[in-house]
């Protein structure tokens, strides 16, 4: 290794830390939110439609929050807001666990929000400042891979916690994690000259105005929104979906896995064979592959009537028809991930306002803010219609209550494809006003 290479793996210590504590993070969420919906219906016991837009309202906030939040800890300095979030996640998985009821589990996840959305601005300030020129890209790539780690090692643990101890112990694992993680920023984790920097929640707040009243990013978050709703299927449908139609053995969690497994392995090669493709080109490959990912997802009556109950993979493993339909469309959500993702930060930045690109980017995910609010929302009532909770029917209604539920899968199809030819409407009239802009 050269000494260019070695100057590129220099990082100070807190960087580490940052790391280190964000994989317990994402480790302790992903446990969390993965059976969120199955913990609101069979533990608390709300319905399906009111666990979906409790599950929605969750997720949207944890998208919506950050640059507030992350603006406030830019006054009180990095240390304190990441000990502040690791208390509130800490009291928030724990309560969990401890309360399992309608009056406390709602207020209890608005911690759990506010905790989660403290992380989200000061990782990924804390690995922006422990960075420079040089080491930046390897610092992100590094970063993006231990979220993954730990997304992926949550839900492996939580597919054994719920099967064999009960859907509230995974409550109690992610409470250990962030607690856990408390006690290494408290120890570890040291302030870096962040105090009294950035911009203030008023001067956050009217960059939000002008993006929301800005007629093309508008435009444009609500377009993709269509793609990131398929993919918070993962958490808003498919557990329940899975077990309600396979059986309470199923794992759900090993099977949302597929996604981060398809996006480490593919995307540093797909962004790669895509660098010299425009931005909106990448993104529109992935857009159309997003519905075809639905579709595959609901081919399990048509599978099952090929083999029967049970696919043979290779005469190693034994899989169920909605097990393999629901994996394959998984492996086409996180491929079409690997064309959209790394391209759409860079698509939606040129859509900015020169000079304020910064603080616009801030507000990129707005588009899973409102897919967590729509795709969960109408997941409740799909579900309600093609795959109801087994408590509400009668022994002669199970027969056959689950007999349309790929059904779901067309909605969604549906809605991916519509988003996807209304980006190339999107990108045909824009080039067309940037043209007509750049002659006057």
């Amino acid at each position: 290794m050269s000494e260019t290479e070695k100057k590129t793996w220099q990082f100070p210590r807190t960087f580490w830390i940052a790391n280190l504590v964000e994989f317990f993070e994402r480790a302790a969420y992903y446990a969390v939110f993965i059976a969120i919906t199955l913990y609101l219906t069979d533990v608390v016991g709300f319905n399906d439609i009111w666990a979906a837009w409790i599950g929605g309202l969750f997720s949207a906030g944890l998208y919506f929050l950050p640059p507030f939040t992350g603006a406030y800890a830019d006054k009180i300095g990095f240390r304190k807001g990441v000990i502040l979030a690791f208390i509130l996640l800490s009291i928030g998985y724990f309560s969990l666990g401890l309360f399992p009821h309608k009056a406390i589990v709602l207020p209890t996840l608005v911690v759990i929000m506010f905790g989660g959305s403290f992380i989200k601005s000061i990782i990924t300030g804390t690995v922006a400042v422990t960075t420079n020129k040089k080491t930046r890209a390897r610092g992100y790539s590094l970063f993006y891979m231990v979220v993954n780690i730990g997304a992926f090692l949550g839900k492996t643990f939580a597919a054994p916690l719920r099967i064999n101890v009960g859907i509230k112990s995974i409550n109690f694992f992610s409470g250990i994690m962030t607690l856990i993680a408390l006690i290494v920023v408290y120890c570890f984790y040291r302030n870096f000259n962040s105090v009294g920097k950035g911009k203030s929640l008023k001067e956050t707040w009217q960059g939000f105005v002008r993006i929301i009243t800005n007629a093309r990013l508008l435009t444009l978050i609500l377009i993709v929104t269509g793609f990131w709703m398929i993919q918070h299927q993962l958490y808003a449908t498919m557990p329940k979906y899975v077990i309600r139609t396979v059986g309470t053995f199923a794992k759900p969690e090993w099977i949302a896995n597929v996604n981060p497994a398809i996006v480490m392995i593919f995307v540093v090669l797909i962004t790669h064979l895509m660098h010299k493709v425009k931005a909106v080109t990448s993104m529109t490959i992935g857009m159309f592959i997003m519905p075809l990912s639905a579709f595959t997802m609901s081919l399990s009556p048509f599978l099952e009537s090929i083999t029967g109950q049970s696919v043979s993979i290779f005469g190693l493993l034994t899989l169920h028809p909605i097990t393999v339909t629901l994996i394959l469309g998984i492996i086409l959500q996180g491929l079409a991930e690997c064309f959209i993702s790394p391209r759409f930060l860079e698509f939606f930045s040129l859509q900015a306002p020169k000079g304020e690109e910064g603080l616009y980017m801030g507000f990129s995910h707005l588009h899973s803010f409102l897919a967590s609010l729509l795709g969960f929302g109408l997941s409740g009532y799909l579900l309600t219609a093609y795959c109801p909770d087994p408590k509400t029917l009668t022994a002669i209604e199970k027969l056959h209550a689950y007999d349309h539920a790929y059904m779901i899968w067309y909605y969604f199809a549906g809605i991916g494809l519509i988003s996807a030819v209304s980006l190339i409407i999107y990108n045909v009239i824009t080039s067309k006003l940037d043209r007509k802009n750049a002659a006057n």
